[in-house]
């Protein structure tokens, strides 16, 4: 892992007081309470209602935080007890195994708060900040750079980890900086360039930085109506062809440029194609959906298949975009 350390760049988190109480029904932890009501730390709980595939195990503990001071009091928790940490924000790129997720599991998608700055054109978002709904609030405000975004599914914080992207646009080319929270409790303000964005990654990625707020560079001044009517016709076309009708992660791989590996899944004959639940989507070759009653081992084994399929007809490696979390047996 790569922590900067320009002092200029980081300064102190507020001390972190944890009240802790803990719940018990009939003898059994139900919940641990850290910062009252606002972060309570719970014991397995089923995470598939926290991803967009709609499966995977439960986490050994789950905390929702929705400030600061409770994210720095989770994360001191989890220090205190060696539990390892897997932050989640709106679990639309990942892909959880069916027995779990060890460790304290962090949900960043109540930490929401966002800050206009009209004169600069910056806005500065938290990170679990919607970010479909931030492209429509954006465009509702007449600032202009965001539309692409509107058919995103997910949060700031994964975008900014992962360089989401969209109609030839990213997260790279509007972001300013991003405050992170590193495990020392300290918070540090990254810039774009120090994050070595690349296609789809960035140095967040395997790291143990916690997005916070990520600020972005965006243009104010415009028309509302006119980028009201840009945004909802990106919206329009990803819903045209784009199966978001049935629980997915999006794109399953990175394109291998210069080719689309969409069409390259399709020209192998793999549209349709079924592993239990599981299926390549008909509408676009490279969206693996969840029929109903998928498990996540079926879509790790489409995954592995289609891999398999492209590579023996085009001699061509798909490297998977969707994150993968804990174990996984294959078929």
């Amino acid at each position: 892992m790569t922590i900067f350390q320009d002092a200029v760049n980081v300064r102190k988190a507020s001390n972190v007081t944890t009240n802790r109480k803990e719940m018990k029904v009939e003898g059994n932890i139900k919940g641990i309470s850290l910062n009252g009501n606002d972060c309570i730390i719970k014991p397995q709980v089923s995470l598939s209602s926290y991803t967009s595939y709609r499966v995977g195990g439960p986490a050994e503990w789950f905390v929702a935080p929705r400030s600061l001071e409770s994210l720095e009091a989770s994360v001191q928790y989890a220090k205190e007890r060696d539990l390892s940490i897997t932050v989640l924000g709106a679990g639309s790129n990942l892909l959880i195994g069916d027995s779990g997720i060890p460790g304290l599991v962090i949900a960043t998608r109540h930490m929401r708060h966002s800050n206009y700055d009209c004169d600069t054109g910056r806005v500065t978002f938290a990170a679990g900040e919607s970010i479909p709904a931030l492209a429509s609030a954006v465009a509702e405000r007449g600032w202009e750079g965001f539309e692409w975004a509107i058919g995103i599914p997910g949060t700031i914080g994964g975008a900014v980890v992962m360089n989401a992207g969209a109609h030839n646009s990213c997260i790279a080319d509007i972001l300013v900086s991003v405050e992170v929270l590193r495990p020392d409790g300290s918070l540090q303000t990254m810039t774009c360039e120090e994050l070595n964005y690349t296609y789809r990654t960035s140095v967040l990625q395997g790291s143990d930085l916690i997005v916070t707020q990520a600020t972005l560079q965006l243009q104010p001044g415009a028309d509302p109506e006119v980028v009201t009517a840009r945004t909802k016709q990106h919206k329009k076309h990803r819903l045209a062809t784009q199966p978001y009708h049935l629980p997915s992660c999006g794109s399953v791989f990175r394109n291998p440029k210069p080719h689309s590996a969409g069409r390259l899944i399709e020209e192998a004959g793999l549209k349709g194609f079924k592993i239990g639940q599981a299926q390549v989507a008909e509408l676009h070759a490279n969206f693996i959906v969840n029929c109903g009653g998928a498990t996540a081992n079926d879509i790790f084994n489409l995954i592995h298949h289609v891999q398999h399929q492209v590579q023996e007809r085009w001699s061509i490696g798909l490297h998977p975009e969707v994150k993968m979390l804990g174990e996984f047996q294959a078929a």
